[in-house]
């Protein structure tokens, strides 16, 4: 085609390279490489969603979501949160994945500066290119937590920060205190805050805080994919103050016009129903961190243990990355996350024990040779 022609706001994005891996993976490989829950989706949820095919109720829904869902949605995050939301404060969508771009499309104008953590998930960057906004890196400290003051210092103008606790790449969990001065900071200058919590039931040695509780220009996201195992439902979901929720709903009905319909029964068992499950998953990630961080820090990879999520972020350096992608063990290197992580990879622990001990076998060949 000649006369191609292509928009300037897709041609500076690249493919995800987490996801070129995935769909690189050959045969006998060990994939680190996505963020996927392992685990079936519980058997109640999967239950209420027969129920609803049954029942015919395969039809668009309102573009904000099912009324029950959307009251259950505000009942868990009083519940877990301590947030009060109303109905009409949420908006159902596919994924968080979507919730995020309904947020960017919403509220960024071109050349609004948007907060992110580098390193930080891949998506943050590229929604605020593909919106128009200009992504502004937040260095980390020791701990792998955004660095207040360099935040602070980058915050005047903005337009949005993105807090992502726990985070992916790395696992770490902002503490209280963090989370409310980066709120505060916000608050102060006009930005608006964007708290991505999918990995809020997947914490071992800290506890989660919601940046909601500290300010009104919040808008908080989640999504059932990683707490239930439901990542192939997309099913998510942002609150926030109405006048926002309004604006996010026209992007919405335009893209997508409502989640699927199916998903949102399902969701609604989800949130009321029994949280067992989460428990034993949260349980199961635990001791598979475990695996996977005694086994690096064995190889004399020193690096702080993740709090959460289901990622290990380790400076294997570009030489070993090489090797372990070489001996069939994918890992997604850093630079997929930001331009702060040189040397760094990051693996995901949501595989079996058995692949990960695997795993490590042919990191620690590797590290030898």
């Amino acid at each position: 085609m000649a006369h191609t022609r292509l928009a300037a706001r897709v041609r500076g994005i690249e493919a995800s390279g987490i996801r070129r891996l995935f769909e690189a993976a050959g045969p006998g490989s060990i994939n680190l490489g996505l963020g996927q829950p392992d685990f079936d989706t519980p058997a109640h949820i999967k239950e209420a969603a027969v129920r609803a095919l049954e029942e015919a109720k395969t039809g668009y829904t309102l573009n904000a979501g099912i009324p029950e869902l959307r009251r259950a949605i505000c009942e868990k995050l009083k519940r877990e949160n301590g947030l009060t939301y109303s109905p009409d404060e949420v908006v159902v969508s596919a994924g968080a994945s979507e919730a995020l771009h309904l947020i960017m499309e919403a509220l960024v104008d071109p050349g609004d500066r948007v907060l992110l953590a580098d390193p930080g998930f891949v998506s943050y960057a590229a929604l605020a290119r593909i919106a128009g906004g200009v992504p502004v890196g937040l260095p980390l400290d020791d701990k792998m937590r955004i660095d207040i003051d360099q935040a602070m210092n980058r915050m005047d103008g903005a337009r949005l920060l993105i807090l992502n606790s726990p985070a992916n790449p790395t696992g770490a969990v902002e503490p209280k205190d963090h989370v409310r001065a980066l709120v505060e900071y916000a608050m102060d200058g006009g930005v608006t805050v964007v708290s991505d919590e999918v990995y809020e039931h997947f914490i071992y040695d800290a506890a989660h805080c919601s940046a909601a509780q500290f300010g009104e220009d919040v808008i908080t996201v989640n999504a059932t994919s990683k707490t239930y195992a439901m990542t192939g439902w997309r099913l998510g979901y942002l609150a926030g103050p109405k006048e926002y929720v309004t604006e996010c709903i026209k992007v919405h009905q335009y893209c997508q016009a409502c989640a699927t319909s199916i998903s949102q029964y399902a969701a609604v068992a989800a949130y009321t129903g029994s949280q067992e499950a989460v428990g034993l998953m949260r349980d199961e990630y635990r001791a598979r961190r475990d695996i996977l961080y005694g086994g690096l820090t064995k190889m004399g990879i020193q690096f702080p243990r993740p709090q959460g999520a289901f990622y290990i972020f380790a400076p294997l350096g570009e030489d070993l990355t090489a090797k372990a992608l070489a001996r069939g063990v994918i890992i997604v290197p850093g630079e997929a996350f930001g331009n702060n992580a040189p040397g760094y990879a990051r693996m995901s622990y949501a595989a079996s024990r058995d692949m990960l001990n695997a795993a490590i076998e042919r990191i620690s060949d590797a590290c030898e040779q």
